[in-house]
């Protein structure tokens, strides 16, 4: 099965100060992200961190990508929507385009597509 890439923001602070202490609210959607993959069988996503994906006030964020397809940019996660953004994940992948019907997210995910950029190769 070909893997999309998954991209999460893990300095995403979902447009709130934190503590000096404090772990970013990216990175713990990353590691709730990270340890479902470590405990599932084939996934659908490589997971990657990004620096920054410039939707602090509507984070957390990821992009999902993989060549031939659009690339999307979704927010307003946190770490209890990880199960779900792996769900999408596996839609994506088996999309044509990339194009995840509303029919196919899952709920808590269907209002979260910020945005999406048409495959660089291609004029999808």
């Amino acid at each position: 099965m070909s893997r999309a890439t998954l991209m999460v923001c893990t300095t995403c602070r979902a447009g709130r100060s934190l503590a000096e202490d404090e772990t970013p609210p990216g990175m713990l959607l990353y590691d709730a992200l990270a340890g479902l993959l470590a405990a599932g069988d084939e996934a659908p996503v490589t997971l990657a961190e990004v620096a920054c994906l410039a939707c602090c006030e509507r984070g957390c964020a990821a992009a999902i990508a993989m060549p031939g397809k659009w690339t999307y940019l979704i927010g307003g996660l946190t770490p209890d929507h990880a199960a779900d953004v792996l769900a999408y994940g596996a839609a994506y992948v088996a999309s044509r385009a990339g194009a995840v019907l509303p029919s196919r997210k899952p709920a808590a995910l269907r209002d979260a597509v910020l945005g999406r950029v048409p495959a660089a190769e291609s004029s999808v």
